[in-house]
């Protein structure tokens, strides 16, 4: 590919204070709700941190915005960038990609995993609707079958969606089996205060019978005993054993057995032939069903994950409860049920079809596992293994139906269609998110006509010349600090990269990539784990800033001089910051402009949790150092400049009633003192800066920007204001 020198353009929509973000949030709120519904082609598998579709076209369009422009009409209209080419070095789930193709460019991404890189050639490459839905019928007829049979219950007419499984540990003392039970109430509904039946189990016979949610005394229909169905043997990290009384650290205890605790089946929820779900106790068929399913294991000599866990961030919890493969995450009609699909499904001729179907089954394993768990009736009953970002060891597990019935959830039938028919439907027919969303009704909020369909064509490798037409797609795995892009030759580069201290990616993309490697992606190579010493992952901010440096470094020396770098970030650790200016400066860049907009999905675990939760990201915008004009500031300057924009921006975001925290003011804050500190100083200096004005930058956000109200989730969120109102920060 010959380089493409292009000339310095005027000022963009991204770079000025008229960027509007407040319009993005709207949007954003409506997607961050149903993003599976709203971009589907970016869910197809699990990926973490999937950013907002609206977010990202938003930002894509506004790099080649005028100021003045309408960008409201601009974002429904279709567009056709011709051969500007956007670049995105952390391609995770495909968002920048997806949305650059949809917008017309020359889409180039690249991750340095391969778990990552497989599902975003999947969802953007070839997927035929009628090839896939006949291979999928094939798969329902020869394999789909036998799986079925597998939960078909032997005691009574019916098909089981879910067996209900604890975790047991014999008594240091006493040796006598402790079941895990935090709760003796194994199911309730999504909305208990609306539908207060729960499904309580017996700790003394182990029958099952119905109570209300808020019970702390039941006495048992069938033998009498009675009980608080609120307390379990297991309380935190502790259990206590029924038999000696005594208590014991249950982590430990399991540490020193030397392998993952043991499972004993004690439920059943039963799909009758007339419809009607009821909960029944494991009978001695159920568990001869199961034995049974173990010796088929052991005939049927099935390829199966022989990666071992290694030690991390995310993984050490597990390795102390003993588990040392992947494969122990399941159990043998788990495996045996995977392994007989997994093999069908690589037996596929068509390599675009089973590529596809490969897809929908590793969607299957996140909800397939020892490690998932029971939600209830009233939404998706099947909490998979990863709703917390980490990998968290179940102490009542669900195993579910693997191939589904029409009632199932998290079943590889009925992801074939909410996953990968939703995504081939907006392949077809993409659409954008429109404001005259009301709460619960998705089809008016859809817009048709903003982009054309998805071509379906993905290439391995980089632009082989930058004639031709645009909307083609590039993709590549390895790290992003050496590409064989050449120099000059991108236009913008847009990403999102990992956040130093958070979810370590490759550490929980192993659990996937032990099943794909055993019928290999064009991106698998000869690796063993996804682990990589380049990946831009530490929990040290100094060794973090400088593998994001590395990258940076060659985003500027492919970024043509005109170009523009810009990603979203968000961290509530004052250190996140200094490593993400170090990094920029560092590869000579210089931040020209930060706004603040929605993030995340709304109702993501990790965010409900959080004391103080960010519910934006900011996008920084940066230009190449030598093609930054302005000069250097004084600090009190730049300070009054920095919270004065703060201020201002915060306004105009809070115009409409949002969720804002503490450090959704920091973080606001502090991108600002990126953008004003920044020109004239050294990455050096900018350290510095950021380190003597830390405690400055917590003292003014400690008092808030609005008095405290609550929202209906218990959290902090601001009334509508107009701009001449006074607010207490950064005054």
């Amino acid at each position: 590919m010959t380089a493409i020198k292009r000339s310095k353009k005027s000022e963009m929509l991204i770079e000025s204070d008229s960027f509007p973000f407040a319009f993005l949030s709207d949007l954003a709120e409506i997607e961050s709700w149903r993003k599976e519904i709203y971009r589907p082609v970016y869910h197809t598998r699990k990926w973490w941190a999937t950013r907002l579709g609206s977010v990202f076209r938003g930002i894509l369009l506004a790099c080649c915005t005028p100021i003045g422009t309408d960008f409201e009409k601009e974002f429904y209209r279709r567009h056709d960038f011709g051969r500007q080419i956007v670049f995105d070095p952390f391609l995770g789930s495909g968002t920048t990609v997806g949305e650059a193709h949809k917008l017309g460019f020359v889409a180039v991404g690249r991750d340095i995993n391969p778990v990552a890189v497989e599902a975003a050639r999947v969802a953007l490459g070839s997927l035929e609707r009628t090839s896939v839905i006949k291979a999928f019928r094939r798969l329902e007829e020869d394999v789909g079958g036998r799986i079925r049979d597998l939960y078909k219950a032997k005691d009574i007419e019916g098909d089981v969606l879910y067996y209900f499984w604890v975790k047991n540990v014999s008594c240091p003392k006493c040796t006598a089996k402790v079941d895990l039970f935090s709760s003796y109430i194994f199911a309730r509904h999504a909305y208990a205060a609306r539908n207060p039946v729960v499904q309580v189990i017996c700790p003394a016979c182990g029958g099952l019978f119905p109570s209300t949610y808020n019970a702390t005394e039941d006495t048992c229909p069938q033998c009498g005993h009675s009980f608080d169905p609120q307390q379990g043997p297991a309380h935190n990290a502790e259990a206590h054993c029924g038999n000696c009384h005594s208590a014991f650290p249950i982590a430990k205890t399991i540490r020193a057995t030397g392998r993952p605790p043991e499972h004993r089946l004690y439920a059943k929820l039963l799909l009758r032939p007339s419809g009607e779900k009821v909960y029944l106790p494991a009978t001695d068929e159920d568990r001869a069903a199961y034995m049974a399913a173990s010796r088929q294991l052991e005939r049927e000599e099935l390829p199966l994950p022989d990666l071992e866990i290694a030690d991390g961030y995310n993984t050490r919890q597990v390795l102390n409860y003993g588990y040392r493969s992947w494969r122990d995450f399941f159990n043998d009609r788990q495996l045996l049920a995977l392994g007989l699909l997994h093999r069908t499904i690589c037996a596929i001729e068509d390599p675009d079809v089973q590529a596809a179907l490969r897809g929908v089954f590793s969607s299957a394993l996140e909800f397939n596992n020892m490690f998932a768990s029971y939600k209830g009736e009233g939404t998706g009953a099947v909490r998979h293994m990863f709703s917390h970002h980490i990998l968290k060891p179940e102490r009542m597990p669900i195993e579910a139906n693997v191939w589904g019935t029409e009632s199932s959830s998290g079943a590889f039938s009925t992801l074939f269609k909410s996953r990968l028919m939703r995504c081939i439907d907006y392949r077809e027919r993409p659409f954008e998110v429109s404001l005259s969303h009301s709460r619960g009704d998705t089809s008016s909020s859809k817009v048709f006509g903003c982009s054309d369909p998805f071509r379906g064509d993905v290439k391995i490798g980089w632009p082989t010349t930058p004639e031709g037409d645009g909307r083609q797609i590039f993709l590549s795995c390895g790290s992003s600090h050496k590409t064989g892009l050449l120099a000059g030759s991108v236009d913008y580069v847009v990403t999102d990269p990992p956040f130093f201290d958070n979810v370590h990616y490759s550490e929980l993309a192993d659990f996937f990539y032990a099943w794909q490697r055993l019928c290999p992606s064009p991106f698998d190579g000869t690796l063993r784990t996804t682990r990589q010493s380049d990946e831009v992952q530490d929990t040290d901010a100094r060794c973090f800033a400088g593998k994001l440096q590395a990258v940076f470094s060659e985003c500027h020396r492919v970024l043509t001089d005109a170009g523009l770098l810009v990603f979203t970030y968000h961290h509530s650790r004052h250190d996140g910051w200094v490593s993400v200016c170090e990094a920029c400066l560092g590869a000579g860049f210089r931040f020209v402009n930060a706004h603040p907009v929605k993030a995340e999905m709304s109702v993501a675990a990790p965010k409900s949790q959080a004391k103080e939760p960010i519910d934006i990201d900011i996008v920084l915008v940066c230009r190449k150092t030598h093609t930054d004009n302005r000069t250097r500031q004084a600090e009190d300057s730049a300070w009054l400049r920095a919270t004065e924009k703060a201020r201002e921006k915060a306004l105009t975001y809070l115009q409409k009633p949002r969720k804002f925290s503490k450090n959704d003011a920091k973080i606001l804050l502090l991108s600002q003192l990126l953008v004003e500190f920044c020109p004239g100083r050294t990455a050096n200096e900018m350290s510095g800066v950021l380190a003597d004005l830390a405690t400055r930058i917590e003292a003014t956000c400690s008092s808030l920007l609005f008095g405290p109200q609550k929202s209906s989730a218990g959290r902090r969120q601001a009334p509508a204001r107009s701009a001449s109102e006074e607010l207490p920060l950064f005054k």
